[in-house]
């Protein structure tokens, strides 16, 4: 492997601890051969994950490892000198500007985020607040766009589900995901987050994962070129496997871009150590649930909320005003999003359009009918539940958060209004019919990975399907080809294309093959555009509903009025007092009980109820009226709603008086009573309908106040819900913290047993007195000089009996503080012992003295040597001098 630029030396000569590389502001030279990076993300309980990774790295792996953890802005991390001791490859925290070499590690400082441009790593304040942050997120898909299909991803343990949008971003880039085991994770949150979204390639404990690792990349190709060799038995092989997908699936690969496709069957064949494709195709077919596995690998599940922003900005202030304003007031906006995976791009346009709607002045009340299709049946069930993890707060403003969606401990859901306007659907845009008079159509980052052949086909299909004006909106990387006759672009760097005219000499729509139409004809369509005259029907119809047709009314199922047709004056008044469009308080007097008795009826009966010859008074008198009501079932926009139809009937005429009997006279007269007490009952009907109505405002009333404390609560809610977040991501720190500091203690603990044993094998007595004199430590040795207990640490050393006859002990240690020069002293003690006392002063690491120690060597059996050495010298002496005399 070459050695990176503005090394000096290799990595085996170099300290642990040094920096791998200089920091470089030039890009990565592109004669130099790429290598893949493995971003490692960790949180709580990570720094035992990745020691264990690491201990396990292949010595020589080419590889370079970034580890993203989760730390505490304002301490002083020692990640790096843990993670040293774990492995031979050099581990450094990151410094702005560093080039990243292979086999070395590379861990982010505290408080900052951290991406990745042309391999060279830089530093940046973090955006977000404390308890908010994303880093791995941050700096996974930095790596997916810089190094695309040679970026792997490695989530460990950690609470949340930060990492999880980065392995997306990976996985989009055709990179590989790898995820430690949930169950012998300390936390699972991080792992089981990316599990449950179907990202993880690989699950398995973090000690096997490195080996899993290099054993994919060995059976992967790591060069980038565009479009592998699908030539001879390799093009014969793909085949059979788009054969075996459509069989298992019922879905045709065949006219998906071929270097897309192989390039995914390449890293299935990688991730199960399969070297040739022809025994991949047995292996799917002996394994059914492969191919299912690489059927989603195809479907490229990859999205996000507001992905590329600007053109949901440019959407919002400019496209959707423009398509309202162009639309009959109270329409529906119709839109399809093709591909729409787990929803939320279908949902970004939801929101894009509620917010665009709140800037339309003056205020018209349009809606929106999104239809959302995918091929993927799990995604759309995922989208139609529309739960999403916490960390799409990196995508989504707290604004938006707020307004549409609601939390929970899982993380955020849409909210009810916000997925009433979508229907999800599964939708194969290939096979499949389109939608049609739609408004604006969004087919993002899905054509790319279809074939020439297929593009071709879909442009037209997509013009057919929009609306005179309507708008197709693609991603960033595609575009409508030579089709630049159906579509006129619009202003900007954004794919958004408004529909022409059809223009002379098109051929016909060649429309899927589940579709039966009849498009149109290149004969009509080269027809010249004429100019419509008068409709004579439509005035026919428009004259026959003003003169002709009964007068009719629109409600609810509570009876407010939303639509009259015709004039209604003589069956309807405005109620006295405040406002009130209710059909039953503006209902005249004699048809309000008819009126009832029938409205309740057809919601019950579900078929159209009558009342004929229903008497109502009005400003000429007596009017007799025929009333039909009919719950509405379809169309679908009507559903729920009732139609209330008012037709004059003849008046009967009233009988003469005179010439009646008296048994005649006294029957109308009981007759009379009769009528007098149901008017009397209606009446009271009527004033127990009008206290029910009070009773219902007050209701109302009470329910806005529970409603604005509701609100309140919630607001309170959201409060406690981040100062969870902020304790939770505090405690992960904390968690990272207390880790470093066990193991440094630990490491703290065998530095004392070493120290001890140490001591104890010199077998010399060791005294530590603090700056007072005071004893501190002491070796087992010195218990036999000095009568030392463990309870003693503390304690004067003046204030305890020793064996040695050495009173200037305490005076010789104060000088040895005061002067810093050591003593050495012979002793002997009461029993005829003999030591060689040294007393040095106690000088810490920060070079700073505090306090002495007294060494103790027994020198008794030199100085008994030393004794009987002199007794000979001085009886040889003797000899000497008696000779001499002698002489």
């Amino acid at each position: 492997m070459n050695k990176p630029s503005g090394s000096k030396t290799t990595s085996k000569k170099r300290k642990k601890g040094s920096a791998v590389s200089e920091p470089s502001d030039s890009p990565q030279p592109k004669t130099r051969q790429p290598f893949p990076i493995v971003g490692i993300g960790a949180s709580a309980g990570g720094l035992e994950a990745l020691e264990l990774f690491l201990k396990q790295v292949p010595e020589g792996s080419g590889l370079a490892y970034v580890v993203v953890q989760h730390l505490d802005p304002t301490h002083k991390g020692i990640l790096v000198e843990l993670l040293q001791r774990t492995t031979p490859m050099p581990v450094v925290q990151v410094k702005d500007q560093l080039r990243v070499a292979p086999d070395s590690v590379y861990v982010i400082p505290p408080n900052r985020d951290m991406s990745i441009l042309h391999g060279v790593l830089h530093l940046l304040e973090p955006a977000a607040p404390r308890g908010l942050r994303l880093p791995i997120d941050f700096f996974f898909r930095s790596l997916a766009d810089d190094r695309q299909a040679l970026s792997i991803g490695v989530i460990l343990s950690g609470m949340g589900s930060d990492g999880t949008l980065g392995l997306r971003a990976i996985k989009e880039k055709a990179g590989a995901a790898f995820v430690q085991e949930p169950e012998s994770a300390k936390f699972d949150g991080m792992p089981r987050s990316a599990i449950a979204a179907g990202l993880a390639d690989v699950v398995a404990p973090v000690e096997e994962l490195p080996g899993r690792i290099a054993a994919f990349l060995k059976h992967v190709p790591l060069d980038t070129k565009p479009d592998p060799v699908t030539e001879g038995k390799t093009q014969s092989a793909l085949e059979k496997i788009i054969i075996l997908l459509r069989t298992r699936t019922g879905q045709d690969f065949s006219l998906y871009k071929k270097s897309s496709t192989y390039r995914r069957v390449e890293r299935r064949m990688g991730l199960h150590q399969i070297d040739k494709i022809d025994r991949y195709v047995r292996f799917l077919r002996d394994n059914p649930k492969e191919v299912d596995l690489l059927f989603r690998e195809l479907l490229i599940g990859v999205t996000s909320f507001f992905r590329d922003p600007p053109a949901w900005e440019q959407l919002k202030n400019d496209i959707i005003p423009d398509l309202l304003a162009n639309h009959p007031l109270g329409g529906v906006l119709r839109a399809w999003v093709c591909g729409c995976s787990t929803g939320e791009e279908a949902y970004s346009l939801s929101m894009v359009f509620k917010e665009a709607m709140a800037q339309v002045k003056p205020v018209a009340n349009f809606s929106l009918q999104v239809f959302a299709t995918d091929l993927d049946k799990d995604a759309i069930d995922k989208a139609r539940v529309g739960i999403y993890p916490a960390n799409i707060a990196a995508d989504v403003s707290e604004e938006r958060l707020s307004r549409f969606f609601v939390q929970d401990e899982n993380g955020y859901q849409v909210n009810k209004e916000l997925r009433e306007t979508v229907i999800f659907a599964p939708h194969n845009v290939i096979m499949d019919a389109p939608f049609t008079k739609l408004d604006l159509l969004t087919c993002r980052n899905l054509m790319i990975y279809l074939g020439q052949e297929m593009q071709k086909k879909l442009i037209p299909l997509f013009h057919y399907s929009l609306n005179p004006g309507g708008v197709l909106f693609l991603g960033s990387a595609e575009t409508i080809g030579t089709f630049t006759r159906l579509f006129t672009p619009l202003e900007g760097k954004t794919r958004f294309y408004r529909k022409g005219s059809t223009p002379q000499g098109v051929e016909p729509i060649e429309f899927p093959s589940r579709f039966v139409a009849r498009p149109p004809t290149a004969a009509s369509l080269r027809e010249p555009t004429r100019t419509p005259g008068p409709n004579l029907q439509s005035l026919a119809e428009q004259f026959l509903l003003h003169h002709h047709c009964p007068a009719a009314v629109l409600t609810n199922d509570q009876g407010d009025i939303l639509y009259i047709s015709g004039r209604t004056g003589k069956y309807l008044e405005p109620a006295a007092g405040k406002a009130n469009w209710n059909i039953f308080a503006m209902a005249r007097e004699g048809l309000r009980y008819g009126l009832n008795n029938a409205w309740h009826a057809a919601l019950h009966q579900k078929q159209p109820i009558s009342q004929k010859g229903v008497k109502v008074e009005t400003n000429d008198g007596g009017q007799a009226v025929d009333i039909t009501v009919q719950s509405i079932s379809e169309p679908a926009a009507l559903q729920g709603m009732v139609m209330c139809v008012f037709k004059d009937a003849a008046t009967p005429p009233e009988t003469k008086a005179a010439g009646k009997t008296p048994r005649a006279s006294a029957r109308g007269a009981d007759l009379a009573a009769a009528e007098h007490e149901i008017q009397d009952a209606r009446e009271e009907i009527q004033a127990c309908r009008e206290q029910m109505q009070t009773s219902q405002e007050e209701f109302k009333s009470a329910n806005e106040e529970w409603q604005s404390a509701n609100e309140e609560l919630q607001s309170t809610n959201e409060e406690l819900t981040t100062s969870k977040e902020e304790m939770q991501s505090l405690n992960e720190e904390l968690q990272t913290v207390n880790h470093e500091l066990q193991a440094k203690m630990d490491e703290l603990s065998w530095a004392n047993n070493d120290l001890k044993n140490l001591l104890n094998s010199t077998d010399i007595a060791t005294l530590f007195l603090n700056d007072a004199l005071a004893v501190r430590r002491f070796t087992t040795q010195a218990t036999k000089i000095i009568k030392l207990i463990p309870g003693d640490a503390g304690r004067p050393v003046t204030d305890i009996a020793s064996d040695l006859d050495y009173p200037e002990m305490a005076a010789d240690a104060r000088e040895v503080l005061r002067t810093l020069i050591f003593v050495e002293k012979q002793v002997p003690t009461h029993d005829g012992r003999w030591f060689l006392v040294r007393i040095m002063p106690y000088r810490t690491i920060e070079n700073r003295i505090d306090g002495v120690v007294i060494t103790f060597s027994n020198i008794t059996e030199a100085k008994t040597l030393e004794a009987q050495l002199r007794q000979t010298l001085a009886s040889g002496g003797k000899r000497t001098q008696k000779k001499r005399d002698e002489k």
